[in-house]
């Protein structure tokens, strides 16, 4: 049996592991790819016996339903960027606006909201972005507002439904809520998160959106492929809403429906195979991976227990103090070490009889709460390099900034909004 000291030395080594992890992710020295960095976590636990082989292959296996949900995802925005559907929309969106600022602040925020909703706020940040940082660049207004929307709408509205964010199939795992109690729980908290965070953002960009457009890009057509590209998204939407509605499984049914997506656009195009899967961002896959592993260490060492403590004394609080500290408490824990890792060690403990109340406000600050923060979220991470790839950046304080600004009272008034839907 290890001595106290021993206990002690074994315990910050996985901490500084998990730590050292989570920095590698956020800032990729030498520019190594994210996954480079859990990888590494999870090899460092096994070199050093912190962990044991049964025990990484458990977590890992632990994520198989959120590997297949994020594989489809993948596949599916990747076939709507090579078949111009991202493209034909945002374009589409500035031709709507008929020469008006805030009226295309609003119809891009519109379009965030749909493909944040029906194919994961990865996609909106991955793949939305850059269709309309190229369609509002040929206007010659100010680019940035409008890819500020990718990266705030990409958070706000990913818990219109359980599809919206992998992070929502981490935190309830095999226990996610059927669709039609998801709705009736998260409905009013999504609306009042999406609205006060527009309202937040006009706000924040009225200067730049003062003015009209004087240039308009030219009319684009969707191609024969990507009609079935979007038709096949709807038809895929329809199909994990329905087994959303049944309890089945959402990482099964995702995988299936891009699959058969896939298949579709082959019969069209068959020159998309093999530039669809290159393209596909699969480091995601060991990236989420690694991660479950540096939980299941942090799991051993009584950090989910800690935190399973912290949130039965919650449920003495008055029921609004409760959902706020937990809400604002794992915000705060997510744009530090990142809402990821944050989910899968939430998902640990909120089985465990931890209250529904405080259970959903998880899910919202999770969600929600990585918009203070450019390091907060996957997804924010993946649109910061999507506009560096652009030319564009932003820097930590400048988002920051924002992020206060816009974050502090959608997340406040979305938790209360939890309480009225209870």
């Amino acid at each position: 049996m290890p001595s106290e000291n021993s206990a002690s030395s074994l315990n910050l080594a996985i901490c500084a592991i998990a730590a050292l992890t989570i920095l590698g992710i956020l800032i990729r020295p030498r520019n190594w790819p994210e996954a480079v960095w859990p990888s590494i976590g999870a090899l460092l636990l096994l070199t050093f016996r912190l962990l044991t082989p049964a025990q990484a292959w458990h977590a890992v296996r632990q994520g198989s339903s959120v590997y297949l949900f994020l594989a489809g995802m993948m596949i599916l925005a990747e076939l709507a960027r090579r078949q111009g559907l991202f493209d034909y929309l945002a374009t589409h969106a500035v031709t709507a606006a008929r020469g008006s600022r805030t009226r295309l602040f609003l119809l891009v925020y519109g379009v965030g909201i749909v493909v944040t909703a029906v194919l994961s706020n990865d996609a909106t940040a991955v793949v939305l972005t850059p269709a309309v940082y190229a369609a509002v660049k040929k206007t010659r207004v100010p680019v940035l507002p409008y890819l500020l929307i990718c990266a705030f709408i990409a958070n706000a509205a990913s818990f219109v439904f359980p599809i919206s964010n992998p992070a929502n199939l981490v935190i309830f795992g095999k226990h996610m809520l059927p669709l039609r109690d998801w709705v009736a729980v998260f409905a009013l908290p999504s609306t009042i998160s999406i609205f006060a965070t527009y309202i937040a953002l006009r706000l924040v960009n009225r200067d730049s959106l003062r003015g009209a457009i004087d240039i308009e890009p030219g009319a684009t057509v969707l191609s024969h492929s990507g009609r079935i590209v979007g038709l096949g998204i709807l038809a895929s939407a329809i199909a994990l809403l329905a087994a959303s509605a049944f309890n089945r499984d959402l990482g099964l049914a995702t995988f299936l429906a891009a699959a058969l997506v896939f298949v579709a656009v082959l019969l069209f195009d068959r020159t998309a195979f093999l530039p669809v899967l290159k393209s596909a961002s699969w480091s995601i896959l060991p990236l989420v991976a690694g991660l479950f592993v540096i939980v299941e260490a942090l799991t051993t060492i009584g950090l989910a227990g800690e935190v399973r403590r912290a949130l039965h004394d919650l449920n003495s609080f008055p029921p609004l103090a409760a959902s706020l500290a937990a809400s604002f408490g794992i915000a705060a824990a997510s744009n530090i070490a990142n809402n990821l890792p944050v989910a899968l060690l939430a998902g640990s403990v909120v089985q465990d009889h931890v209250p529904i109340l405080l259970r959903h406000a998880l899910v919202i600050g999770v969600d929600l709460g990585p918009n203070f923060s450019i390091t907060g979220s996957l997804a924010t991470i993946l649109w910061l390099i999507a506009i560096r790839r652009e030319g564009e950046n932003v820097s930590f304080w400048q988002f920051l900034g924002i992020g206060v600004l816009v974050t502090a009272p959608a997340l406040f008034l979305t938790t209360f909004a939890l309480l009225i839907s209870g």
